[in-house]
């Protein structure tokens, strides 16, 4: 008889499906949406409102979910500058992406993957501000880096 292996999730691994695979699943299927939103004649500034409407409501959801981790409703004044300066440049990422669909009909396949390149501005800030170079390979990630780019140009001029 065939002994069942246990897959065990490691909180390092199960940290990396939930913080980075299913982000990329929602993240990708969310631009979708984008054209979708803009095809159907949306305005920049109310397509942002009603992301805006839903992104509320998920925190609230979050919020209710885990309970625990909602210490206080102001945390500090540094988490909520930090907070809101994410959402003042996603907002503006994301008016962009929308201007680009709508007023100059780019392919939403070319601007993915270029926007997407938005991984190495991280990368590089995460290297310098939380001197996270220390624990990384830097030869693979500047091989990884390379490939992005490499992928990312490919795409947009296919």
């Amino acid at each position: 008889m065939k002994e069942e292996q246990i897959i065990t999730m490691t909180p390092q691994l199960l940290g990396i499906v939930i913080g980075g695979l299913l982000p990329a699943l929602f993240y990708g299927t969310s631009n979708t949406f984008s054209k979708i939103s803009t095809n159907a004649g949306m305005p920049v500034g109310i397509h942002l409102l009603w992301i805006g409407f839903a992104i509320s409501l998920t925190g609230i959801l979050f919020s209710f979910l885990l309970p625990d981790q909602t210490i206080t409703f102001i945390p500090s004044i540094k988490g909520v500058a930090s907070s809101s300066t994410l959402g003042l440049l996603w907002g503006l990422g994301t008016g962009c992406v929308a201007l680009g669909l709508i007023r100059y009909q780019a392919p939403l396949a070319k601007l993915t993957p270029l926007f997407n390149m938005n991984s190495l501005v991280t990368v590089f800030l995460a290297l310098v501000i939380f001197a996270e170079w220390q624990e990384l390979n830097l030869i693979q990630l500047l091989l990884g880096t390379l490939l992005i780019i490499a992928g990312g140009v490919l795409v947009s001029i296919a």
